[in-house]
């Protein structure tokens, strides 16, 4: 049976660890030929290394324009051609009020966060455009739906990645290449150690533990894993979804549903017994 991604060719940023790891594997089960764009270099060279030769890793800062460039030639320098881009690399914004975040932590923030994903789809939208094809795959966050999800920099670096999608996608699909986001929920990687100053090889260890923190806050009662995120990844990469652009795919188990249905039949029930006794008093 053809596997889904079989003879296709995609850059995953941020693919040393996390959901990009995570998707960099299934990618090449599913038959594509791999770059792993990331800083950590013995990571990346261990990853492609296990998983054979049609699998490569380039060091990439995606904050540099320059790296972005060198990414994606060396994509067509090598295999020919670039079928999906995956702009996933990011990093914990800095966590306060707005009134005591330095500037300098927000810059960098976004020159990850949001830059990142603008350099990508700069230099990606030339080669897809001239091949009148391509799937452009960005990483938003429920933190960009709604409020109140992680901190003040990183939520609305995701908002402005989620509508960045959208009015890219108005754009570069008229030339048959479609944009779109997926947008985590409560995912357990070791984003949330890194977030917590932990160093990275610690951080990575915490991901089982945000299991058992993230199991209860939505509808599915389980954490999100990383394959959720790259089997959405495949699904958008591949011809399966030929027809979908300018979408933000929303993974959150229901997270931003609303209130948790037994939560809300808590508080109606407190009410209703508050009417009670009140009616007897």
């Amino acid at each position: 049976m053809r596997r889904r991604l079989e003879d296709k060719v995609a850059i995953i940023t941020g693919g040393t660890s996390g959901i990009g790891r995570r998707t960099v594997e299934i990618f090449a089960e599913e038959g594509a030929s791999v770059i792993i764009a990331a800083r950590r270099v013995d990571d990346g060279r261990e990853l492609a290394d296990r998983l054979g030769n049609k699998v490569e890793f380039l060091k990439t800062d995606v904050s540099l324009e320059a790296d972005v460039k060198k990414m994606i030639d060396y994509a067509v320098d090598r295999f020919g051609r670039l079928d999906c881009l995956f702009n996933n690399a990011g990093v914990p914004a800095t966590h306060g009020s707005i009134a005591t975040i330095p500037l300098e932590d927000y810059e960098y923030a976004l020159s990850v966060l949001l830059g990142g994903v603008f350099l990508g789809m700069k230099h990606a939208a030339p080669v897809m455009c001239g091949q009148s094809s391509g799937s452009i795959i960005n990483t938003g966050s429920v933190a960009g739906i709604l409020a109140g999800y992680s901190s003040i920099v990183y939520s609305a670096a995701k908002a402005a990645v989620i509508h960045l999608t959208k009015v890219v996608a108005m754009e570069l699909g008229e030339k048959n290449v479609r944009v779109n986001c997926i947008s985590p929920g409560g995912i357990a990687t070791g984003i949330f150690g890194k977030a917590a100053g932990l160093p990275t090889d610690q951080a990575e260890k915490t991901a089982e533990l945000m299991k058992q923190v993230l199991a209860d806050i939505q509808p599915i009662r389980r954490a999100g894993i990383v394959d959720d995120i790259a089997q959405a990844a495949v699904f958008l990469a591949s011809d399966e979804s030929t027809f979908i652009n300018g979408h933000d795919l929303v993974v959150d188990g229901g997270l931003t549903g609303g209130r948790l249905w037994s939560v809300q039949q808590e508080g109606l029930d407190a009410m209703r017994q508050a009417l009670r006794d009140a009616a007897k008093s």
